[in-house]
């Protein structure tokens, strides 16, 4: 198990996750035309809160995420709802190309530090999106290291001028990118730090 299957039953008890999603959410909303003709696929879905917000407005949402134990938590809960047009996937991008889907709309916050070749997951989205489809990545500006702490290996938070000149150079256009949320988080029993998250949108020519 990794270290997402360990928390995939505890994710949606923490205020922060719900705060998160609607705030980027609702930026979404503000920035993309979306309506219920559209398909969209959620990257690193977690236990698939954006999703649920999101679905009202979209015809379908594919929540695709590595973690199994996410995936299952997902399901419950779609289930639970009856929510019909929320399918999930099983599924790693980052080590495997999705065959025969399109989508006019992918979505993701808070999983592209996670992830090693940024270059690569872009041309994947790319790849994967309708003529005119839209692109929305929500993560953290650079931090210093604490947000994970100790041990972590991934990307320290990003500048989205430099994300948005590689989605620039593989064809991508309409690039904006704004500050939508702050996170409080505690990372020692005397220290609470702010960091900022990004949104990023973009369209596919």
């Amino acid at each position: 198990m990794n270290e997402f299957d360990l928390k995939a039953a505890g994710w949606d008890q923490n205020p922060i996750v719900w705060d998160r999603a609607e705030a980027i959410a609702n930026e979404i909303k503000r920035l993309i035309p979306l309506n219920k003709q559209m398909t969209a696929l959620e990257f690193g879905a977690g236990t698939g809160v954006t999703s649920f917000i999101l679905s009202d407005s979209l015809k379908e949402i594919t929540l695709m995420d590595n973690s199994l134990e996410m995936v299952k938590v997902m399901n419950n809960k779609i289930d639970a709802a009856g929510a019909e047009n929320l399918k999930t996937l099983n599924f790693n991008l980052e080590k495997s190309d999705l065959k025969d889907k399109k989508f006019d709309f992918i979505f993701n916050q808070m999983v592209l530090h996670h992830i090693n070749d940024i270059e690569n997951i872009f041309r994947k989205f790319y790849n994967l999106l309708n003529p005119g489809g839209f692109l929305a990545i929500a993560d953290l500006y650079t931090e210093d290291g604490s947000f994970h702490g100790e041990g972590f290996t991934g990307h320290k938070g990003f500048e989205p001028e430099q994300l948005s000149g590689m989605l620039l150079n593989l064809g991508f256009k309409n690039i904006s990118h704004k500050q939508c949320f702050v996170i409080n988080k505690k990372i020692s029993d005397s220290v609470t730090k702010q960091f900022a998250v990004f949104l990023i949108v973009t369209q596919h020519p």
